[in-house]
């Protein structure tokens, strides 16, 4: 029997979940632009841009700062699997669904994980980190989630990365939600490898990965004793394509075809943060969150987590009682086109997740979201 197909037309959204975020109409513009070579000397020209904002919006002079084809997930893989070694032993703290991916890494690494845990909703506690620490003089790694997509919290990462340098460890830190959304200062706070993910505060398509690695662990990943047990993840292979900023604009070497549009979008989207300014894109994301949790409060909402750590750009509530979150879900899709997250692993049906991330974090979008809420919880 044959079946007869047609173009995809998506229904227009407001995303307000935890990702991904709106994406900006010019960013979706520069995705409809000529496809051309992967080693074309405009392609590479327009590469060694991107790798400069990065730097510029990670806060870091890392000549190893560059976008990993794939997504946010694949960032994380990469992270792990060139710094971790069979026989290490890596603190991961777990505050979220995320910290327990980390140590997913880890153990499929051959290493062991040493997990610090804090309840959902709170941040990393960094005394818990010292005293593993203590404990275990012979770990190579501390990895923490710096923003905590699952639960909406936000660690300090300043303090954490700190603790890491003071007992001779490398961090590795998990900023998928808080890059572009919040402070985060690579070289200040001695943050030594860090992954995020494109869809979330550079409003930016899904399925590309920033990371940056600062010069020790460039060191340790030159000196394995064993090889990268990813061949696409191996930072070392990848370097001869993606070059650094030490070498921008010489013969780049073949390690795959890169997503071309792809990279448009993010070249773009580097362009809008650094019209915007950072400091006052993460100052965008602070006042439409305060806009957004008087008007939650107001209607019943009830944030989870300790004051003065939770982010601004994910917002964790629960319901107000004798509302199904489900179904509140539900009805906003259906009869508002708009978008928020249910809760993850342990919270799952007891919050809602509502994100300002990127072109999401608008006051617009907090009057549409508010008013929408008031309507389908009546």
């Amino acid at each position: 029997m044959s079946t007869q197909f047609s173009s995809f037309q998506p229904p227009i959204r407001t995303l307000m979940g935890p990702g991904p975020s709106d994406v900006h109409p010019r960013i979706l513009e520069a995705t409809s632009r000529s496809t051309i070579g992967h080693l074309d000397p405009e392609f590479i020209r327009m590469m060694d841009e991107v790798k400069v904002m990065l730097q510029q919006a990670f806060l870091t002079n890392n000549a190893l700062t560059m976008p990993i084809s794939a997504p946010g997930s694949a960032g994380m893989e990469a992270c792990f699997v060139n710094l971790v070694e069979a026989g290490d032993k890596v603190i991961v703290c777990r505050n979220g669904v995320f910290g327990e991916r980390m140590r997913h890494n880890v153990e499929r690494c051959g290493a062991t994980a040493i997990m610090v845990d804090d309840e959902w909703g709170n941040p990393v506690d960094p005394t818990k980190v010292e005293d593993a620490l203590k404990a275990h003089p012979d770990t190579k790694i501390v990895a923490f989630v710096h923003a905590e997509t699952s639960t909406g919290a936000l660690s300090d990462a300043k303090t954490l990365c700190a603790l890491a340098q003071q007992y001779n460890c490398l961090s590795i830190v998990d900023a998928v939600t808080s890059f572009a959304g919040c402070e985060l200062r690579v070289d200040d706070w001695g943050i030594d490898a860090i992954y995020s993910g494109s869809q979330k505060c550079l409003s930016c398509l899904p399925g590309i990965s920033p990371v940056s690695f600062s010069e020790k662990a460039t060191e340790v990943i030159a000196n394995r004793k064993t090889p990268v047990q990813s061949w696409f993840l191996d930072m070392s292979l990848i370097m001869g394509y993606w070059g650094s900023s030490n070498n921008a604009g010489k013969k780049r070497s073949y390690h795959h075809t890169a997503p071309v549009n792809s990279l448009y979008a993010l070249h773009e989207s580097l362009v809008m943060l650094h019209e915007e300014g950072l400091e006052n894109t993460w100052k965008r994301h602070h006042d439409t969150h305060l806009l957004l949790r008087a008007g939650l409060e107001e209607l019943g909402f009830e944030y989870i987590g300790q004051n003065g750590a939770r982010l601004n750009q994910l917002n964790a509530v629960k319901v107000p009682e004798g509302v199904d979150e489900a179904a509140m879900r539900s009805a906003l899709l259906n009869e508002y086109n708009l978008e928020i997250g249910g809760g993850l692993g342990a919270l799952a049906g007891k919050v809602v997740r509502i994100g300002l991330m990127g072109h999401s974090a608008r006051k617009e979008n907090v009057a549409l979201c508010l008013a929408a809420l008031k309507d389908v919880i009546k």
